[in-house]
């Protein structure tokens, strides 16, 4: 036998089945707490967490978001350019999902997406060609798992109302967007800032954080926010993530769908050249002082 027949291993096989599904697809599964594999997926997650589970977990908990990202994720690079993501944290020492208990998930109602969509697998793209993002559907089948035997079918369409998914993915698709759009553009636009990450780490997983962001008085200088749309906002959750999407999409992307008050840009713009060029004085002032250190007057 060749070496190279020795050290060969067989393929993995992968739990994705490789057919791509859509809302009117039907595919066989159902899962209950009386089947024999019940919260097995929950004792081995690798589960990354979207800004509309984190407040429904927060909120749920009566955390706020700091507090629940600091108790209950864990930080992960969601691409090269460190773009943060957050997954659940587990039980020291295990694969197992921080929130399950012997009677099954404790956050069950508030849940997080895709917990919901397990054994589907969904995932947005742009296809060639195609200006639009469209959802795609695929099954995930993993060795223990026993709903796939479960003589229940449904399409797509259906077992996402069942899960109540709707609304998951009517706060999530905002981001979603955001996520492939950056990815689509590939280096024409190059590696983020580090203001940049932080504000997109702020208007993703730490709503509260937000909240007091756009009550600074700096922001207010620069956005229009109408004295009722602003009440909104300190009032409603899910108000506040859908407008932390709107300007985090306008300051990455330039889309103009917050409105700024007539010459703040503008001013704005001198500001920071002043500072700029403060900045700079300082930084010929130290060099001129380091060269007189070093050789005298």
């Amino acid at each position: 036998m060749s070496s190279l027949a020795k050290s060969a291993k067989p393929p993995q096989v992968s739990p994705i089945q490789p057919v791509e599904l859509n809302l009117d697809s039907v595919f066989q599964f159902r899962c209950h707490k009386d089947i024999a594999c019940f919260n097995a997926c929950c004792r081995n997650i690798d589960l990354q967490l979207t800004p509309y589970d984190i407040l429904r977990l927060k909120n749920r908990l009566g955390l706020t978001s700091s507090e629940f990202v600091a108790r209950y994720t864990v930080p992960f690079e969601m691409d090269a350019h460190g773009m943060p993501g957050l997954k659940m944290t587990t039980k020291p020492g295990t694969s197992e999902c921080i929130h399950l208990t012997e009677e099954g998930c404790s956050v069950y109602e508030d849940r997080p997406a895709a917990c919901r969509y397990y054994a589907l697998g969904n995932v947005a793209v742009r296809k060639k060609d195609a200006g639009e993002i469209e959802d795609a559907y695929f099954v995930v089948r993993e060795a223990h798992c026993l709903g796939h035997e479960e003589p229940h079918e449904q399409t797509v369409a259906e077992y996402r109302i069942g899960q109540g998914l709707d609304k998951y993915d009517e706060m999530n698709n905002h981001w979603r967007k955001l996520i492939l759009k950056k990815r689509s553009a590939g280096p024409t636009v190059g590696s983020p800032s580090e203001r940049s990450l932080q504000l997109f780490d702020m208007c993703s997983y730490d709503l509260d954080g937000f909240r007091e962001f756009i009550q600074n008085s700096k922001f207010k200088e620069i956005v229009d926010l109408p004295p009722e749309q602003e009440q909104e906002l300190m009032d409603n959750d899910e108000s506040l993530l859908k407008f932390a999407m709107s300007f985090l999409e306008q300051v990455l992307f330039g889309v103009s769908s917050v409105k700024v008050r007539p010459g703040a840009r503008e001013e704005r713009i001198r500001e920071r050249q002043a500072v700029w060029a403060q900045r700079r004085q300082q930084q010929v002032a130290k060099h001129k002082e380091d060269l007189q250190q070093q050789y005298g007057e």
